[in-house]
């Protein structure tokens, strides 16, 4: 046991030689005079490092190495990348994937992300996916323009290359790939490699923009202004000014021997503190060990969220253990959600027989279980246990426990991050999706969803999501096979994994794209920029299929129609709409379901906009679907009045430029609050 004196001896020396850290003044003179030169990059100083110039004359992140004296390179988020060109007046760069030049192949399956403090996307970039290790499929006839080969372990896979602005590509609906690499490049580059797919190469060597921010820079302009020139201290991570061979005088660096005096201040208070600190600690620590759970649990989550979860839980058991004589043993609970044992949820599926699936996603298998208390549940087994999986599992289950809704399926508990797979146990919703019914894949329909029903999902469903956003949540993937149906055809959105936290003050969030092709919102893969109308453009397309009863991606659909989005817009402008609407329905017999469906169409138009600024909220979206499913304002309307007004909208429509690939560029980078997540 440690005893105070030797603490505080600890604390000193460590003091000391944190305050002691940077090189003698001798070397401290090399940052006036020397740069960093690679090849075609030359001459760069100051905030950029490397080579013949010093770790300790800039910041580490502009850490550049110059490999065989000709390729500078510099490494973002733990991806190597070759430095093309530097605009240190404009700060930015252009930048290659290293793992990428001269090459299509790579088995550094990690994106190309740029959105922290120091680095983000510059202008003219267009995104690009590589899928990799993508599984032969009998439904591709014709070989696709955009599949390339590489070799894995002695055995060549079939690749693919998509290019955005959004995921309209056919193949993603029908091949399996295990892998993906997102990376960015040229805007013009881009529509190069959509003419000739063979410039797959030679496009990824012409590399994308990227621009980047010195996070010291205000501190610099004080130190040039004074006569300094800038560096950094690794060590003690802050800005210094130098002066010949020493550290400025100035009122910048001044501040480190106001800290010095503060510091010696500090530590003597401290050990005082340390004092009390240490008779604390050791009464707890007999008591903290008493308390240890014998099972490993997750981080501790919030004292409110976890009662009021844990209440909801509580109530929700009792029900079921009053109707069963066995005792419970006790439990665990995280974010009032009980923790079950991997052993428990085997035995409830069978031993994950795999005739008790009841469906496959991006992330998992979903299998039907009997608990012992009688319950019957959906358990979802994740694919693999790496460290994503881990996240999108904790963020699944953090967001549930905490929201409750009649139109959101019930979590009921889930294992331990630590179990030997990663087991999420819902209740069971018995109807299947809204995609089952739709496409008519269903084993407890008889019959194609009729427009009542279909009408009543879309306004469900539209709840549940303002419900959402209200609660600062952010759904991700709302699609139609995420939308389940109970026995009464009452919707409960599941699948959260992706879903994310949007905080209130922030227009954005800036992340990596994620979603299910076909329903991903333009401006988000474009930009890289999350917001509550990326979900109503997905629930537009969910609109759309309830409309029309066709599916998101459909590759047997003619070239123009393949995306769903688009193909609605394209009707909707073209007067066309009785083409896209679903004959069962009855529009062409019925005025009042075509009535309700031209509505519900406009609707879904509106919320397909390109510019996320035109679509409607999901409470607007809400108030207008309830709008419809009463008949407010339209029941007194004579069916020639109607139609008259629809087409007449039609005709503006139709006059609307279509937004241009440029002008969301622009849009992206206009001045806003933003969160950086992923």
């Amino acid at each position: 046991m440690l005893s105070l004196s030797t603490i505080t001896a600890t604390i000193l020396i460590f003091y000391l030689h944190h305050t002691t850290s940077l090189p003698p003044h001798a070397t401290l003179s090399s940052c006036h005079v020397t740069s960093f030169n690679c090849g075609s990059i030359t001459n760069l100083s100051y905030p950029f490092t490397g080579g013949d110039r010093p770790s300790f004359c800039g910041p580490p992140q502009f850490l550049l190495n110059c490999r065989n004296g000709v390729v500078a390179e510099l490494n973002i988020s733990s991806v190597s990348y070759r430095v093309i060109d530097i605009d240190s007046e404009d700060h930015t760069l252009t930048l290659a994937r290293l793992d990428l030049w001269n090459e299509t192949c790579t088995d550094v399956y990690v994106n190309s992300t740029f959105d922290g403090p120091v680095f983000s996307y510059g202008s003219g970039n267009q995104n690009l996916t590589l899928f990799y290790e993508c599984k032969p499929t009998s439904r591709i006839i014709e070989t696709p323009e955009n599949l390339f080969n590489c070799w894995s372990n002695g055995d060549k896979n079939n690749s693919y290359s998509l290019v955005g602005p959004f995921p309209l590509d056919p193949i993603l609906e029908v091949v399996e790939c295990d892998e993906h690499v997102k990376v960015p490049i040229l805007k013009v580059q881009a529509d190069r490699l959509v003419e000739n797919r063979s410039l797959l190469g030679e496009v990824l060597m012409k590399g994308f923009n990227v621009n980047y921010m010195n996070p010291y820079e205000s501190e610099c302009f004080e130190c040039l202004d004074s006569g300094g020139v800038c560096g950094f201290d690794s060590d003690n991570d802050e800005h210094i000014c130098i002066c010949g061979d020493h550290l400025c005088a100035t009122p910048g660096s001044s501040k480190v021997g106001v800290a010095i005096g503060a510091s010696i201040g500090a530590v003597v208070a401290l050990v005082v503190i340390l004092g009390c600190v240490y008779f604390v600690m050791q009464r707890r620590r007999k008591t903290a060990y008493n308390k240890q759970r014998s099972m490993e649990l997750f981080i501790a989550p919030s004292s409110g969220d976890t009662f009021a979860s844990t209440t909801n839980t509580s109530q929700s058991l009792s029900s079921y253990q009053s109707s069963n004589t066995d005792p419970m043993p006790p439990r665990s609970y995280y974010f009032g959600v009980q923790v079950f044992t991997y052993e428990e949820l085997e035995e409830a599926t069978k031993n994950f027989d795999s005739s008790r699936e009841l469906g496959e996603g991006g992330f998992g298998t979903v299998y039907k279980g009997q608990l012992k208390d009688g319950r019957v549940v959906a358990v979802k087994r994740h694919y693999e246990s790496n460290s994503r999986r881990i996240e999108q599992f904790m963020n699944e289950v953090q967001i549930l426990a905490r929201l409750r809704h009649k139109s959101l399926v019930t979590l009921f508990g889930c294992t331990s991050r630590h179990s030997r797979e990663l087991l999420l146990v819902y209740e069971f919703i018995p109807n299947g999706t809204v995609a089952d019914h739709l496409q008519g894949r269903s084993s407890n329909s008889t019959n194609l969803l009729p427009w009542p029903v279909r009408l009543n999902i879309a306004v469900e469903t539209a709840e549940a999501l303002a419900y959402l956003h209200a609660n600062d949540v952010i759904h991700r993937d709302v699609k139609t096979n995420n939308i389940l149906l109970d026995d009464n055809f009452r919707v409960k959105v599941a699948d959260f994994g992706l879903s994310r936290d949007f905080p209130n003050h922030v227009t954005h969030v800036s992340t990596a794209p994620q979603g299910t092709p076909g329903y991903v919102d333009p401006e988000y893969y474009q930009c890289y920029q999350l917001t509550d109308k990326s979900d109503v453009y997905s629930f537009g397309v969910v609109l759309v299929e309830l409309i029309s009863s066709l599916q998101a991606v459909d590759i047997n659909r003619n070239r123009s129609d393949v995306n769903l989005a688009n193909m609605a817009i394209n009707k909707i402008q073209n007067q066309e709409l009785h083409e896209l609407v679903d004959p069962y329905l009855g529009f062409e017999r019925d005025y009042a379901i075509r009535r309700m469906t031209t509505g519900v169409a406009e609707l879904a138009f509106r919320c397909l906009q390109q510019e996320r600024e035109i679509r409607p909220s999901m409470n607007e979206v809400v108030e207008i679907l309830r709008g419809i499913k009463s008949d407010d304002g339209l029941g007194a309307r004579e069916e020639t009045e109607v139609l008259e007004v629809r087409i007449d909208e039609a005709r503006l429509l139709k006059k609307v430029s279509p937004v241009s690939p440029d002008s969301v560029v622009d849009k992206c980078f206009s001045g806003s609050s933003v969160s950086n997540s992923s």
